[in-house]
């Protein structure tokens, strides 16, 4: 009988193992925040409820889990530790590169198999000192000797870079290419080199600790994907972060609408036959809320739409279509715990009150630049003059 729990969890689908996960994360939510700390706790349950590889195929060891169902976990996820959640997602981003792009060469192969194996936690550096956060510009550049290559970045942002097992990272395929001619290897923990640059003392998203780096390694060429960095971004990067990113948002969202709805029936039960002030305000915000969850669940099925061709893709309507996902639901996410602060009033801006959406408003506010929206908006306005805008209707 000593077995009989692992095999009740060997058949529990990826989204009954989260459900233990999710327990842990809330419980470790405020103390993670206060303290700028990696939600250590939480991922050590990820790795134990093998939560980490799950987008894998399951020939390679994972679950072969859709897009919905993960973006579903990053909602999750969100209601409980909005720092958790991101990193959860921003991991599963770079676990989709190499699910859609991985799959034609064989380090990459065996690398997927042993993330799914050794739950290996995958970080990313793309972004850059001196490029002002254009992932699609690097300045560095992969310097190739034989078999092997190298590569010095100064990365002003690498989320939870000292907790990553492995880093996906950028740069110009070599000296002499154009900034925007980019590349993306993988490199082990044991092939790089971390120096601290930049500390991490924010607003909100203190655990993801994105702190900056001085980043150094030398690693076989083999690591490099076989293909450019811009077909990456354009055919999973970017699509993948602006729906994951939106989960994690709409769990924010939600867990301070769940407040709000507490909090008022705790003041309708002080006052029966009395409707609370702010009970019109919450239907209005659950509305909003609703419209942001249409938004992503519509932008999943216009992904997985555009995947079966490659050249949907990269067509100007597919960018539009999820640039405004990231637009909208980063802007939803900080309105909506705006509007149940309001409801809540002084219970909703206390630190230490069971109805807070401190945290929730402090984290809330990074999504708007992450990718600030202004740049993800001028791109959009870009598309537009050279593209007639679909007023379908249909799928």
């Amino acid at each position: 009988m000593a077995n009989a729990p692992a095999r009740v969890a060997h058949l529990q689908t990826p989204r009954q193992r989260l459900e233990s996960v999710i327990q842990i994360a809330r419980a470790h939510a405020s103390e993670v925040d206060c303290e700028n700390r990696f939600p250590a706790e939480t991922f050590e349950a990820l790795k134990r409820a093998r939560l980490l590889g799950v987008m894998i195929p399951a020939q390679y060891g994972g679950d072969s889990l859709s897009l919905a169902d993960i973006v579903d976990m990053c909602g999750a996820l969100g209601q409980a530790c909005a720092s958790s959640a991101m990193i959860f997602a921003m991991h599963q981003i770079k676990v989709s590169s190499l699910v859609t792009h991985g799959t034609e060469s064989a380090w990459h192969i065996d690398f997927m198999k042993r993330v799914a194996a050794e739950q290996l936690l995958l970080g990313s550096a793309t972004t850059e000192g001196g490029i002002g956060g254009d992932l699609r510009s690097s300045i560095c550049a992969i310097e190739r000797d034989g078999a092997i290559f190298r590569l010095v970045k100064e990365a002003n942002v690498i989320s939870y870079g000292r907790q990553s097992d492995a880093i996906l990272i950028t740069a110009r395929s070599h000296s002499g290419a154009a900034s925007s001619d980019q590349v993306m290897a993988v490199v082990l923990r044991d092939q790089y080199a971390l120096e601290k640059t930049i500390d991490w003392d924010t607003l909100g998203m203190r655990g993801t600790c994105s702190e900056g780096f001085r980043f150094t390694c030398e690693a076989p060429a083999e690591q490099i994907f076989p293909h450019p960095f811009a077909e990456i971004a354009a055919q999973s990067m970017l699509a993948m972060a602006h729906l994951m990113w939106g989960g994690v948002w709409f769990g924010i969202a939600a867990d301070a609408v769940a407040r709000a709805q507490a909090y008022l029936r705790a003041e309708a039960r002080k006052r029966p036959g009395e409707k609370p002030p702010g009970a019109i305000r919450l239907a209005e915000t659950v509305g909003v809320l609703q419209e942001m969850k249409s938004v992503i669940v519509s932008g999943i099925s216009a992904y997985e739409r555009a995947k079966l061709r490659d050249e949907e893709l990269s067509s100007v309507g597919f960018s539009v279509a999820m640039n405004n996902v990231k637009v909208t639901t980063s802007q939803a996410a900080a309105d909506i715990v705006r509007d149940v602060l309001l409801i809540n009033g002084i219970y909703g801006y206390r630190n230490d009150s069971p109805y807070s959406v401190a945290r929730h408003m402090r984290d809330a506010l990074s999504a708007a630049i992450m990718i600030n929206n202004d740049r993800i908006l001028g791109n959009t306005s870009n598309l537009l003059l050279v593209s007639k805008f679909d007023t379908s209707l249909v799928a």
